[in-house]
């Protein structure tokens, strides 16, 4: 039976396609993709301490993310309120928080389990803060929200839903010669195709291509910010998606997402240049007027938390409490940080680190 979007998909080919993904065009952009991730990996080598990077681009991945499925908040708002114990969140900041957690809980999970179902399942509850199974009841559809015309409907069935998976898990973790970029790329349209919950599909996906990357040995850390350029190019992301399951075109669709890991990936490098950059400029400005103070712990936590406040420094066993004011007020003192009251809680502000994270 040909394909119709009104339908559900239940005759989705099974993985892997049947015809020669790597195309000369294809390898040729694998080369430079692969060449990129390279590059991303020996850069984020250089920053002292990794957690500087962990704790602030998958935000940004996160915002993203989030963005994509038209649920919008601000890096500031995120930054702010990681740092704000029991503060109450917007919903869209809950969102991108909640997407953060689960692509660094996934990424702890890969150490003793390989990407399945099982842990999709995971991805997804955490997103969506509500235990998500794969789906048993029918009526999913996609729709453009414009003019509710039905795009596309995915397959149906618990039980073929599982088969499904379990073709994309094998697929997934097969040790072949496919190049792993390429995989991730087919990869990514059989779980959107699939579209195994009943939210959140999406996200869950996104996360799912940041731990490939770690999973496959390419990244040590998910940093990669790819949802950055779906959000860019989120009209060709949705064609390109159907136009695989309409017109069979996986050429393009495989050639689209190695253009984004590699332009992701060169933003991404030159953004921590820019962040190596920053601290050291912070690192000779402390040195130079407050040289008793200093040390290379009270600069990484301002890098690594944006709004930083007086507990993040004992924590760190940097200073006692009463220091740890002092230390901060110093650092407003001398223009690094700036201070800022969010109800009883005081915030002291790296404003040059979030606007170098946040600017295009």
């Amino acid at each position: 039976m040909p394909w119709s979007p009104e339908l559900p998909y239940n005759d989705l080919p099974l993985l892997p396609p049947n015809r020669d993904l790597e195309t000369v065009r294809v390898l040729k952009a694998c080369v430079a993709a692969r060449t990129a991730i390279a590059k991303l990996e020996g850069t984020a080598a250089l920053m002292p301490n990794s957690v500087v990077l962990v704790r602030t681009l998958p935000l940004l991945e996160a915002q993203a993310s989030v963005e994509i499925e038209n649920i919008v908040t601000t890096h500031d708002q995120i930054f702010r309120r990681l740092a704000v114990e029991g503060s109450q969140d917007d919903p869209a900041t809950k969102e991108a928080l909640n997407y953060r957690h689960a692509l660094l809980e996934g990424h702890v999970a890969l150490r003793d389990l390989p990407l399945t179902t099982r842990v999709a399942e995971a991805i997804c509850s955490r997103l969506r803060s509500i235990d998500s199974a794969v789906r048993r009841i029918p009526g999913t559809r996609l729709a453009n929200p414009s003019t509710e015309e039905v795009i596309y409907t995915p397959p149906e069935v618990e039980s073929h839903l599982r088969d499904l998976l379990a073709n994309w898990e094998k697929f997934v973790n097969a040790d072949d010669d496919l190049d792993p970029l390429v995989r991730l790329a087919v990869a990514h349209y059989q779980f959107e195709a699939i579209h195994p919950f009943t939210d959140g599909n999406g996200r869950t996906g996104r996360v799912i291509n940041s731990l490939m990357l770690v999973d496959r040995g390419l990244l040590t850390q998910p940093i990669l910010y790819l949802s950055r350029y779906i959000l860019r190019r989120r009209p060709d992301y949705y064609r390109l998606l159907l136009g695989v399951t309409r017109d069979d075109n996986w050429e393009d669709w495989i050639l689209f997402m190695l253009d984004g890991i590699r332009e992701t990936a060169d933003w991404t490098s030159a953004k921590i240049v820019e962040v190596l950059d920053l601290m050291a400029w912070a690192t000779d400005l402390v040195k130079g007027q407050l040289p008793k103070i200093y040390s290379r712990e009270l600069i990484e936590t301002v890098f690594a938390r944006p709004y930083s406040r007086i507990s993040d420094l004992v924590e760190r066993e940097i200073v006692h409490r009463q220091a740890a004011a002092r230390y901060l007020k110093a650092l407003v003192s001398v223009g690094l940080l700036e201070e800022q009251r969010s109800g009883r809680d005081l915030l002291f502000v790296n404003r040059r680190m979030l606007e170098l994270l946040t600017e295009e």
